[in-house]
């Protein structure tokens, strides 16, 4: 079926019919037919951010803690090139969101018109795919199309330039459900594959699963399917960066984060290990270090939807290529028709193992004086926020770190955090898009104050839309990633690590109209936080922390998991101690 309408009315059509509710934009000349179209409807709401960069990452945070796909909408030329951090970033999390881009007329591609980019060939590296539509009879079919190329399989970023006069003319809307895509990932994986998984998981002696952000973008079936396979065979179960929430930080089996400043527990387990099953991870350097190095003693499985990521990094004994919920429901009806055996024995010295590794204690720290520890700060955010219905967003360093290692997520889609990329200005915005989709959700985005600076300027976009996001910044008045590598491996040389102009952040959030908090002591911090979560609208908390405090544990570039740098506080000598416990 279709219907004679222009292609700005397909695109507002399009996202109505997709179940859009929101859409993240910034107005420009090559988009303003479809603003025009947004004004006249009342079924999709569209959010006015500050930059463009913003948009694409508030789409990112909204996709993140919905499960649902992302949209921003975005003007030619500037308003495209500045939507290529949030594509990338996207890209390199799998996060599925459509970017509509303006273009300049059709007959103007290519003579350097006002405004125009090769938005297509700029963003070509960064999407999972994109289209330059020149028929509006096109346009329909493409938009549909790329809602389904951004949610299917692995997930991420797509593109769709619609030149302006794409936009006024009339074509065909055809609906979603009218063409069959020719993009049909494999989702079911090999029953032999799996059977052999199945085999090695009885026989081994010292297990792991290590899981990542395949899980979450799987689903909520997958998260509980990883659940029921630790509790059925007591394995330990780790977790990337992005993973974390499939497994709850409260659960027995629980090692913590890995990687590089991954717990030691964790990291211990990955190196000692004999079989590894990689759920939905792919091997990233954050996690592997050196890869001669890396888990050198262990069988290795990997179930990943991305067939490209099968030994693409880290030759693997069973690739298994299917959606991670799939092949985790199957795997569980073969072992459990298999007679559920593990090795019990094996598995009994190796808790024993893990437990030692437990006692190091690697994340213990001293509060002492009147100087917060950043690791205090984000304890008792954990401790006071953890009955309510709570995100987090993060932004790009020290902070992020200690956050992934302080605060226990229990679900999935509760953490939102730039994990690939690493982008600085990443959880503001994000931070918006999340509390776009949870209205009366506490949103909390965990921040340096360097970071935050980065895109400062959507206070204006919380204030505009009533948003009562809480920015919690850890102020310690220096690029404390930065300044911590420049410590350890530059000789102390601390070349432009710090700002000597910050703002004022408590007047820079009255000025935007939101409610400012400072606090620098420990004796009042408890109460200063309770200020921020029980006060109803935007919130800039200014938590000064000590300066040159240093995350870890910390695994040098170039050494294997178990020769980690440890903070003062921890067991002294359990480097030397433990790390030869599985020679």
């Amino acid at each position: 079926m279709s219907k004679a309408m222009t292609g700005a009315k397909m695109v507002v059509q399009a996202l109505v019919d997709q179940g859009v509710d929101v859409v993240f934009g910034y107005p420009g000349g090559a988009v303003l037919p479809i603003y025009d179209e947004i004004f006249q409807q009342n079924h999709i709401q569209h959010v006015l951010v500050r930059h463009e960069q913003a948009a694409v990452h508030a789409a990112e945070g909204y996709a993140r803690s919905t499960g649902k796909p992302g949209v921003a909408l975005v003007t030619s030329g500037p308003g495209a090139t500045n939507a290529v951090t949030g594509l990338t970033d996207a890209l390199m999390d799998s996060i599925p969101i459509i970017v509509l881009t303006g273009q300049v007329p059709t007959f103007m591609i290519g003579s350097d018109a006002f405004q125009e980019a090769d938005t297509v060939g700029i963003t070509r590296p960064c999407t999972k795919h994109n289209w330059l539509v020149k028929e509006t009879d096109d346009l329909a079919r493409v938009l549909h199309e790329a809602f389904h190329v951004a949610t299917s399989g692995r997930p991420g970023p797509v593109l769709i330039d619609i030149p302006k006069d794409v936009q006024f003319a009339t074509g065909k809307y055809t609906e979603k459900k009218a063409r069959k895509s020719y993009y049909q990932p494999q989702v079911k994986g090999d029953i032999t594959s799996i059977t052999e998984l199945a085999a090695a998981m009885e026989k081994a002696k010292r297990p792991i699963f290590y899981t990542g952000g395949g899980v979450i973008n799987s689903g909520p079936a997958a998260s509980q399917l990883l659940r029921e396979l630790v509790a059925a065979t007591n394995f330990p179960v780790t977790s990337t960066l992005m993973g974390l929430g499939a497994y709850p930080a409260s659960g027995d089996n629980w090692l913590g984060m890995l990687g590089m400043h991954g717990l030691y527990e964790a990291n211990m387990a990955m190196h000692g290990c004999d079989l590894m099953i990689n759920i939905g991870a792919r091997f990233d350097d954050r996690i592997t270090g050196t890869l001669d190095k890396f888990s050198p003693n262990s069988k290795k499985a990997h179930i990943d939807i991305d067939v490209s990521s099968i030994n693409k990094v880290v030759h693997v004994d069973i690739p298994i290529v299917g959606d991670v919920a799939h092949v985790l429901e199957d795997l569980l009806k073969v072992w459990k028709s298999r007679g559920r055996k593990t090795n019990v024995e094996g598995l009994s010295k190796w808790w024993d193992q893990i437990n030692e590794w437990r006692k190091v204690d690697c994340l213990k720290f001293k509060q002492e004086g009147k100087i917060i520890k950043p690791q205090y700060a984000l304890q008792r955010l954990e401790a006071l926020t953890k009955g309510h219905d709570r995100y987090i967003t993060t932004e790009v360093g020290q902070h992020q770190m200690w956050a992934a290692q302080y605060l226990g997520f229990e679900d999935p889609n509760r953490w939102m955090t730039s994990g690939g990329l690493g982008t600085m200005g990443y959880g503001f915005p994000a931070s918006v898009g999340v509390q776009m989709a949870h209205r009366d959700a506490l949103v909390i985005n965990v921040a340096g104050e360097a970071s935050w600076l980065m895109n400062m300027q959507e206070m204006g976009t919380t204030m505009q839309y009533g948003l009562p996001v809480k920015q919690f910044i850890l102020n310690n008045e220096r690029l404390g990633m930065v300044r911590q590598w420049q410590q350890l491996l530059h000789g102390e040389r601390y070349s432009s690590s710090w700002s000597e102009s910050l703002p004022d952040f408590v007047k820079l959030a009255e000025a935007f109209g939101a409610k400012g908090i400072r606090c620098d002591d420990p004796a009042n911090l408890d109460d200063a936080i309770m200020e921020m979560i029980n006060y109803d609208g935007p919130v800039v908390f200014d938590c000064l922390v000590e300066k040159h405090e240093n995350c870890f544990p910390m695994i040098p570039s170039g050494k294997p998991h178990n020769e980690m740098l440890l903070g003062d506080a921890s067991t002294e000598g359990a480097i030397q101690g433990a790390g030869q416990a599985l020679v």
